[in-house]
């Protein structure tokens, strides 16, 4: 059974961009294979990506941690999870894809493909993900760890220099999806004092419920001291580390 590549694909010019040499090449082919590939190409031979972006979502946890652990030995265990979370979530590994140029050598179906799917945060991330799982099988650990930390210099630098605060919205949002229920809803629910010095209270609820409540200077502060409430309290319910 034949089957339809969407366009033609040179690996050589993807590892090239990429700054590694991979000794299967299979294993970067199969990275970038979407399901909907599949669904569209029964008789195409290489698996989805999905195995490859469970087991990239693991080495990416543990090298971040590692490196987090060594490096800074006066934060928290709170902090450092916070500061991983931050670093591996699905915005922060959908920029870090999107810079490396990963969709242009994602396989798509049909609908996928005209759906924006190259651009979807969501594709991109679980490309990073199955592409440093792909890297690990194919080179091993040392070299995977450096490719990531290399990838993850410029936020490692802002966290050293105290620039880098985690991005509480995007993280509750991730891990509230996760749980397949409903996107947040935050709402505002005070504005006191005068307009040269307001004081906004927020809070963020999931059907109905309300995770949190912040306090800020403007409704964005607010807001996402309202997610640091949820995200905190959700973590600690339900044992959550993978963010």
């Amino acid at each position: 059974m034949l089957y339809l590549i969407p366009k033609m694909v040179d690996w050589n010019d993807c590892q090239k961009n990429l700054g590694v040499a991979f000794r299967q090449e299979s294993l970067l082919e199969q990275a970038f294979v979407h399901s909907s590939y599949l669904n569209e190409n029964p008789g195409f031979t290489r698996p989805s990506n999905e195995r490859l972006e469970f087991l990239g979502d693991a080495i990416l946890n543990f090298i971040v941690a590692e490196k987090l652990y060594e490096e800074f030995p006066e934060l928290s265990e709170g902090e450092l999870t916070e500061i991983r979370a931050s670093l591996v979530c699905r915005d922060a590994l959908a920029e870090l894809a999107s810079s490396l140029k990963l969709g242009d050598w994602l396989l798509l179906g049909r609908g996928e493909e005209g759906t924006g799917g190259r651009a979807k945060a969501s594709n991109l991330a679980n490309a990073m993900e199955a592409l440093v799982g792909a890297l690990y099988l194919d080179q091993g650990l040392a070299k995977t760890r450096r490719f990531i930390l290399r990838q993850l210099k410029p936020g490692l630098e802002k966290i050293r220099a105290g620039k880098k605060i985690p991005n509480y919205k995007a993280l509750v949002q991730e891990l509230i999806q996760g749980q397949k229920r409903p996107t947040p809803v935050y709402r505002l629910v005070e504005a006191i004092g005068p307009d040269h010095n307001k004081q906004f209270t927020a809070k963020i609820l999931v059907e109905g419920e309300v995770l949190g409540r912040g306090i800020g200077k403007s409704k964005k502060a607010a807001e996402s001291q309202a997610a640091r409430a949820a995200w905190e309290k959700l973590r600690c319910n339900h044992g959550q580390t993978r963010l």
